[in-house]
């Protein structure tokens, strides 16, 4: 995965901001959801580095699947939009607000 994509990721929740990523990766061999919401990005299973020069989402992040939710995400009641996206349909939706 490259800086693009994540950049790409965020820039979607922030021309969607009524709505929440959560992406299922596999980071340097260890499993992670990653969060994104208006343009932020936050581990839900690990720490998050407080630099935001080092990205959540590394060049070699690999992408299991994406969930679409509604905002505000509670973890206790999700509210799923879409489930399950690979991330070429989740490029779909990236191209469909120019990204």
């Amino acid at each position: 995965m490259n800086k693009n994509i994540a950049h790409r990721l965020e820039q979607y929740t922030i021309k969607r901001p009524n709505q929440v990523l959560i992406v299922k990766t596999v980071i340097n061999e260890q499993p992670d959801e990653i969060a994104i919401f208006k343009g932020f990005s936050s581990s839900l299973m690990q720490s998050t580095n407080f630099n935001p020069d080092i990205p959540v989402l590394p060049e070699t992040t690999k992408i299991i699947s994406i969930d679409i939710l509604a905002s505000p995400y509670n973890p206790e009641s999700p509210i799923y939009i879409q489930q399950g996206l690979t991330w070429e349909q989740m490029q779909s939706l990236l191209i469909e607000v120019r990204l």
